[in-house]
Order: structure tokens, then sequence, then C-alpha cells
């Protein structure tokens, strides 16, 4: 699973901006649910030295996007159309856990829940991601 998974880890990293800098690792998935380790490096503290509220939600795009794309098997690519998202606590440079959970998957809407945790467990920021579903190949290459 993580051979497989890590292939659009990859393309994200190759074609994405923030695939660069959040440098994902596959943990977890099962239908409808995905679990990643992220980074937030130093370039996303604010003067304060946590992570920029907006870094949060950008990961949790990134994330709620990436479980929509696998269950595709990459022929969808999500265009957001809301985030909504609510910081219970501050984040520090480092690692952390991303979650993805399907709510619900239409033929042209989807809505995911995303939510960030400290590597101790505790919730740091809750995202709910709508998104129009776009039919697009993406060219990711197959493992043998």
């Amino acid at each position: 699973m993580k051979q497989e998974f890590d292939k659009y880890i990859e393309f994200h990293k190759t074609y994405g901006g923030t695939g660069k800098i959040y440098n994902f690792n596959f943990l977890e998935y099962r239908e409808g649910f995905l679990k990643l380790e992220g980074n937030f490096p130093s370039q996303t503290l604010n003067p304060n030295q946590t992570v920029q509220g907006g870094q949060m939600t950008s990961m949790l795009d990134d994330i709620t996007s990436l479980l929509l794309i696998y269950e595709s098997k990459g022929s969808i690519n999500p265009s957001s159309t809301n985030l909504h998202s609510i910081h219970h606590r501050p984040l520090f440079s480092g690692k952390v856990i991303g979650i993805a959970e399907i709510i619900k998957n239409g033929k042209n809407i989807a809505t995911v829940k995303g939510e960030l945790y400290s590597l101790e467990g505790k919730l740091a920021t809750t995202l709910v991601h709508t998104v129009y579903l776009i039919k697009k190949e993406f060219k990711v290459k197959k493992h043998n």
C-alpha cells in the first residue's frame, strides 16, 4: 500500500509547490480515510514562531485532495470551492499528523474533513473542504 500511495505523493512533490514544502510520508489508508505525516519547516512560521494558520489550512487542503485523487486512481482534479478551517491550538516547526476523511463524495462535488494533530496527539486544526471534481487523467507512473 505504501509503495502504491507514494507515487501520488511523488507526483505532488514534482508538480506542486506545497508538495515540496510539507514532505509527506504515508502512514495509513482505508476506504474514505487517509493518514499522513507532514512537516512544517521554518519558512511556514509566523513572527511568533508558530505555524501560520494559512499554512495549516494549505496542508489540510493537500491531504484531503490527495485522498480524493487516490480514490479516483488519479482520474479527478479537486478544485476547492470552500475551505473552512478552525484552529484549536498553535503548532510549531516540525512533524505533524494529518488525517482526511470523506464526508460525502458525489458525482461532481465532494466534502472532506481534515484534521492536524501534534505528535503528542493534540488536535490543532480542523478543515471542512468542499471541492468540485474535475475529470482529469493524472500521469502517475505505475510501479511493477
